[in-house]
């Protein structure tokens, strides 16, 4: 009888190292991946996808809390510390899990490709609601 394999995955810190806001690491697209606290972060200015405390809530927050984030966030500097383009979903499943930041990819974009970026990570999702769909295309 063959033994099966361990095939418990990674967490994010454990291949890139645990950083602080301070400390960087890179990933293979290139980009630069800082952890920032939940605080300095807030939800994209008119962002029309809905945050629910569903059971696929539920189910991420149990997969942050065994695994860490996997997919770090995606925000922008403003003036009040960072704006979320993608990673609403993962905020609050950090905010439920009790952490207190989040890994996160910081881009320098204009309202314009900002937008276009939280669109097109959002459409990737399986389930949207028809209200959201009509509201991006407005």
């Amino acid at each position: 009888m063959k033994e099966r394999a361990n095939n418990q995955l990674t967490r994010y810190d454990d291949i890139f190292g645990g950083v602080a806001k301070e400390e960087t690491a890179k990933v293979p697209d290139g980009d630069v991946v800082v952890q920032l606290s939940l605080t300095e972060l807030h939800a994209f200015d008119g962002h029309p996808f809905k945050v629910k405390d569903d059971e696929d809530m539920a189910k991420t927050v149990e997969s942050i809390q065994e695994f860490g984030v996997l997919q770090p966030a995606i925000v922008r500097p403003d003036g009040d510390g960072y704006e979320i383009l993608s990673g609403h979903r993962r905020h609050h499943a950090c905010e439920i899990a009790g952490l207190e930041t989040i890994p996160c990819i910081v881009r320098d974009l204009d309202d314009d490709a900002a937008t276009i970026l939280m669109v097109d990570s959002n459409l990737q999702r399986e389930e949207i609601l028809p209200s959201e769909r009509a509201t991006l295309q407005r």
